[in-house]
């Protein structure tokens, strides 16, 4: 019986399982010595390999005729109009932010951002979705706080908007915080970048900030899920300063004809930035630690290959054009560091001056990552909470509509969240056309074309809880029907999978079912997913976060200026699309917030149906019919008819409005429909395209006087409706 040498503290360091090492021992003939076990649990980590989600992640459409670059980049991109291309993707810095809020989301911000420009897109517009325990705690208020300052800081630092996001809140992520940047960027269509080695004798450019010990073992922190305080050692420290330069310099670089590749340096550091650009082109590196530039004394191989320090970037540069490239750091105050040089053997090898400390094959590192297909299930008290008798619990709430109404405004996950995003700069640039809050989606200007780039993030995670399926499809679909509601068209998706521990057999489910229904969304509405990311091991205490499959989507309108947002101008008719689908109360924010339940099943959305809406409304928006659309979600029509009044100041008098006062009328939720306002003149002619396209609608009343009035059902003074709706963040400072 073969004896080994490492210990089980070793590998828990590292990430690495038993069963895994033995597997890496087998493959490379011989054991590793500690910095080779150190890059190995890194590229094996989940974080790096995607050892329990890749399987699941090829269910994902990722092909269309509007697709430039599709996954396995440092992002994706799809064509904007003839010769652009909007670059996108969301990544996750959740373990990071749990130990240390500010720094952990102020570096996530840094890493989506470095993702777009080493694409030689330029950035214009960051989002967010980001998850927190109740606001009662004070930790989850600190959490909060140190978060939202974080992204502030970075963005507002780096001159680019904070134009959008999502905010939820739950007891499932007590200490456990989810914190997702997105970033979008524009670039020339055919002169993207890619982090490619290239042929044997390029030259390896580091370039940026120097190397420190922060973010060591950073990759294989982000997939165990026992972040604990003693890990702060691993979290980034960022320094947006630093990164505005580095992104002008790479920027200025694009089209060069001496740069091969650039990558950025995240997670797992020097090793899976130049892991990654060998790999894909079945080359070798070779580097030589020592020419690292380092701002700690006494740092060994081990801590300069692994560090997550943060501002750095790699490039490969043809041997005759490494002067020139170094040029231009040095113009921008950056210095760059020829550390090794591209290899034809397929290793990577690494070197500390003449002694050689690592040589592992680049496929060990790649190819070989463990694959792993669980079997999974539903937890016995997942299928009591689902299979819950919803009109029991009904009959027992003592049902005030007014009361509701306002209990819901008030409530964090529906309420205002102007503490959060008035602290972002959303307009610098000067570019943004509808911000936070205005629309259902955040829309740019493409100064280049004219067009609009709009782009939303979106999930609901106690759907996803109780029927991840249709939570999976509804994520999609949701996320569609928030460009649409603008007057977008859905150009390509990009998502980030936080999930609890995969070995969990109830995990694996919510993780397995939310992707099945998310692919089959996108195919239904033919949306390639480009980009992404995917977070597992999130804990809060012994279980795992709600399931939250965040949808990033970007689309385009022809023209900017037809945009609409949320808010109604006075005089308008009010109109409800639907597809015909009834709302229900089961998992709804009515149910949680009112009567306390977190229960019953949420409606599964009809795609093909959802696109007539979608459909719908970029034609009548398009063509000025439409005045202002929004979205029914949490809490229904009656709290989206309220934030429609909120928004534009001006109430809503419907005194014919036939409905009845039952809470599923007023606050039940399901797919597929849409608040929309025109002007009288136009009632005809949405009624019309609405009878054309296979649309429900309802007229509801018309925007005028100071009160929200449903009949004799409600009747409620938008005062009251702005205190409720403004009163929701308030223990957050």
């Amino acid at each position: 019986m073969t004896v080994y040498s490492v210990s089980g503290e070793a590998l828990r360091e590292v990430a690495l399982s038993e069963e895994e090492y033995r597997l890496a021992v087998g493959l490379l003939g011989r054991e590793p010595n500690r910095l080779e076990l150190g890059i190995l649990g890194a590229m094996w980590s989940e974080h790096c390999g995607y050892k329990n989600s890749r399987p699941l992640l090829g269910l994902f459409p990722t092909e269309g005729p509007g697709v430039v670059q599709g996954p396995g980049e440092n992002a994706g991109a799809v064509r904007l109009g003839g010769v652009l291309a909007a670059v996108f993707k969301v990544e996750s810095h959740n373990h990071p932010s749990a130990i240390e809020p500010y720094q952990g989301a102020a570096t996530g911000v840094g890493g989506i951002v470095r993702d777009i420009f080493t694409m030689g897109a330029r950035p214009i517009a960051l989002l967010n979705s980001l998850r927190f325990g109740p606001l009662e705690e004070r930790e989850n208020r600190r959490l909060l706080g140190g978060v939202v300052r974080g992204i502030g800081d970075y963005g507002n630092s780096l001159g680019i908007p904070t134009v959008g996001g999502e905010i939820g809140f739950s007891p499932s992520y007590n200490g456990n915080p989810l914190v997702n940047a997105m970033c979008v960027g524009i670039a020339p269509a055919d002169g993207l970048v890619r982090g490619l080695a290239g042929q044997p004798g390029n030259v390896l450019l580091l370039v940026g900030a120097d190397t420190g010990r922060d973010g060591i073992h950073g990759a294989t922190f982000a997939s165990v899920d026992d972040p604990q305080e003693s890990h702060k050692g691993v979290i980034q420290v960022g320094n947006p300063f630093m990164e505005k330069l580095l992104m002008e310099a790479c920027l200025e670089l694009v089209g060069s004809p001496h740069v091969v590749g650039m990558q950025d340096l995240g997670a797992a550091g020097l090793t899976s930035s130049s892991v990654e650009c060998a790999g894909r082109t079945g080359s070798g590196v070779e580097i030589d630690v020592s020419r690292v530039s380092r701002r700690e004394r006494g740092m060994t191989p081990y801590d300069v290959m692994l560090s997550e320090s943060q501002e750095r970037m790699l490039l490969v540069v043809e041997p005759d054009g490494v002067e020139s490239v170094r040029s231009i750091f040095e113009k921008w105050d950056l210095h760059s560091d020829v550390i090794g040089q591209v290899t034809g053997d397929g290793t990577l090898r690494v070197k500390d001056g003449d002694d050689v400390v690592c040589d592992l094959p680049i496929g060990l590192l790649t190819e070989d990552v463990p694959r792993y297909t669980r079997a999974g299930s539903p937890s016995v008290e997942l299928k009591e909470r689902r299979d819950a008798d919803v009109s029991a619990v009904v009959a027992g709430v003592d049902h005030d509509p007014t009361g509701a109404l306002l209990t819901l405004l008030s409530s964090p996950n529906i309420g205002s969240k102007r503490w959060v995003w008035s602290q972002y700069d959303h307009t610098i640039g000067t570019s943004t056309v509808l911000g936070p809050q205005h629309g259902d989606a955040a829309v740019m200007r493409v100064r280049q074309t004219g067009e609009g780039l709009a782009a939303t993030m979106d999930c609901n995670s106690l759907h996803c809880y109780l029927d991840p399926y249709a939570g999976g499809v509804g994520a999609v679909v949701e996320a569609a029907r928030n460009l649409a509601c603008v007057g977008a068209t859905p150009l390509g998706m990009t998502n980030c999978l936080n999930f609890g521990n995969p070995e969990k057999p109830e995990v694996y489910w919510h993780l397995s079912e939310c992707v099945r229904g998310m692919a089959d969304a996108c195919r239904a509405l033919d949306i390639p997913v480009v980009s992404g990311n995917v977070s597992l091991y999130n804990e809060s205490g012994s279980e795992a976060v709600h399931p939250t499959p965040v949808v990033g989507m970007v689309g385009s309108l022809p023209q900017v200026e037809t945009a609409v947002g949320i808010d109604w101008p006075e005089g308008a008719a009010v109109y409800l699309l639907t597809t015909g689908q009834e709302p229900v109360l089961g998992a709804s924010e009515w149910l949680r917030v009112v009567a306390g339940q977190e229960c019953g099943r949420p409606l599964s959305a009809d795609p093909v149906a959802e696109s007539s809406v979608h459909n719908l409304l970029g034609k009548c928006i398009g063509d000025g019919t439409i005045l202002s659309a929004h979205d029914l979600s949490e809490g229904g029509l009656a709290v989206a008819l309220a934030e429609c009044c909120i928004r534009g100041g001006i109430g809503l008098d419907a005194p014919d409005w036939g409905g009845s006062d039952a809470p599923e009328q007023l606050f039940g939720e399901a797919h597929g429909r849409v608040v929309v306002s025109v002007s009288s003149e136009a009632r005809t002619k949405l009624e019309a395209a609405c009878e054309s396209l296979g649309v429900l609608c309802e007229s509801i009343g018309i925007t005028r006087g100071e009160s929200l009035r449903l009949g004799t059902v409600l009747q409620v003074p938008l005062a009251d409706l702005q205190t409720a709706y403004d009163s929701a963040l308030s223990t957050s400072t």
